[in-house]
């Protein structure tokens, strides 16, 4: 048992994911932080593009 703590303590496993889910949450974070701050000119612009193709 004192085995599988030393293993589970010297493990970098654990750090990684979390790394990653930090990252991750940091993009998210980005991304919803620039939708919010250029959602209505990003709107404008695509519906000007898509009435030039008449889409």
């Amino acid at each position: 048992m004192l085995n599988n703590i030393k293993q589970m303590i010297k493990s970098t496993k654990g750090a990684s994911a979390v790394e990653y889910a930090l990252i991750i949450a940091l993009i998210a974070a980005v991304i919803g932080v620039g939708i919010a701050a250029f959602g209505s000119d990003l709107n404008d612009f695509f519906d000007g593009l898509f009435a030039t193709l008449g889409l």
